[in-house]
Order: structure tokens, then C-alpha cells, then sequence
């Protein structure tokens, strides 16, 4: 009887143990289960907060390259004006400097026409006549000099750009220039004053 009273003590006692093992285990599986239930999972709203941000970073990366390159076609339109600014600033210049003697020029011209109509009706023996042929040659040189050249048409086609008919030459070819009663001038390539010419019919 002595032998079987031990026995029966260990025999009521290893059920509880068991039991109270398998119980813990199934804590833990319980456990373990909640932590991966999709339910309670936050893995999936972390993916939609991710897609969230990517489109939200995606959309501001288009506004700024769209940015940058509104900027870069408004520099573009910027150094384009200052360039065409500048150019037009530099013609305006040259011309200035070119026409800038044209009021001066044209009042020499009557001068000029003085002094041809001297040495036309001057004695070739005087020597006065001498001295103003020189004259004459000297102020057309000077003037040659700063751009002002002679429209002299005779025997040329007639241009109305450089020439103004006043009369009819019977002796000259059709639309032909036959008599130059006045000498014409230009200053750089533009027309100070009209040759007065006689044409062919």
C-alpha cells in the first residue's frame, strides 16, 4: 500500500502539467495568429500610404521639371530680345554714323553746283578758272572721302531710285538718260539728291 500511494500522486499531477503546457502554446499560437491576421496587419495600409507618396512625389516632380523648362524657354525669349536689342542698337549706331553729315552734305551741294557752273563758263586761259577747277576737285574729294559719291547718268538707263526726268532728249534711245542738267548725289548708298535729266522718248 505504501509502494502505490506515490504512484497515484504522480499520476494526478502530470495531467495538470500537460494541460497547463498546452495551454501556454496555445496563448502563444493565439497569440502569434493575431499578429499576422490580415485584419490587424498594417502591411497593406503601409503599401497604399507608400503609393500614396510615390504619386504624390511623381506628380511634384512633373510641376518642377514643367517649372524648370517654362524657366529655361523664358531665358531662351530673354537672351533672344537682348540679342535683337543689341543688334538694333548697333544698326541704329551705324546709320547715325553714316547719315549723320546728310543735312551737311546736301547744303554743300549747291556749292558745288557753284563752283561747276564757274569752271563750265570761266576763260581756260584765266587763271582764276585754274584755281577753281582746283577748288571744285578738292570739295568732291573731300566729300568722296566721308561717303557722298556723284549720280552722273549720262548715256545710262533711266532709274527713277536715282533719277528725276524733267524733259524729253529727241537725240537719246528710248528710256535712255540723253542730257544731265543737274548732277545727282548720294551719301553710303542713299540718295541725297536726284540727278535732273532729259530721256530718250
Amino acid at each position: 500500500m505504501s509502494e502505490q500511494a506515490p504512484n497515484q500522486e504522480f499520476d494526478t499531477q502530470e495531467p495538470k502539467t500537460v494541460q497547463s503546457n498546452i495551454d501556454g502554446e496555445e496563448s502563444v499560437l493565439a497569440e502569434t495568429l493575431e499578429e499576422f491576421n490580415p485584419e490587424n496587419n498594417s502591411a497593406e495600409s503601409v503599401t497604399i500610404d507608400n503609393d500614396i507618396d510615390l504619386q504624390a512625389f511623381a506628380a511634384r516632380i512633373a510641376e518642377l521639371e514643367g517649372e524648370v523648362k517654362q524657366a529655361k524657354e523664358g531665358t531662351a525669349r530673354a537672351n533672344a530680345e537682348a540679342y535683337n536689342a543689341q543688334k538694333r542698337m548697333e544698326q541704329e549706331a551705324d546709320k547715325s554714323k553714316k547719315f549723320a553729315l546728310q543735312k551737311f552734305a546736301r547744303e554743300l551741294l549747291e556749292v558745288v553746283d557753284n563752283l561747276e557752273r564757274a569752271v563750265e563758263n570761266a576763260d581756260a586761259n584765266d587763271p582764276i578758272a585754274e584755281g577753281v577747277t582746283l577748288t571744285h576737285k578738292a570739295l568732291l574729294s573731300v566729300l568722296n572721302k566721308n561717303g557722298v559719291d556723284v549720280v552722273d547718268p549720262q548715256g545710262e538707263k533711266f532709274n527713277a531710285d536715282f533719277h528725276e526726268a524733267v524733259g524729253i532728249d529727241p537725240d537719246a534711245e528710248a528710256d535712255t538718260v540723253g542730257t544731265v542738267l543737274q548732277k545727282g548725289y548720294s551719301l553710303n548708298g542713299r540718295l541725297l539728291r536726284p540727278a535732273m535729266v532729259r530721256v530718250g522718248q
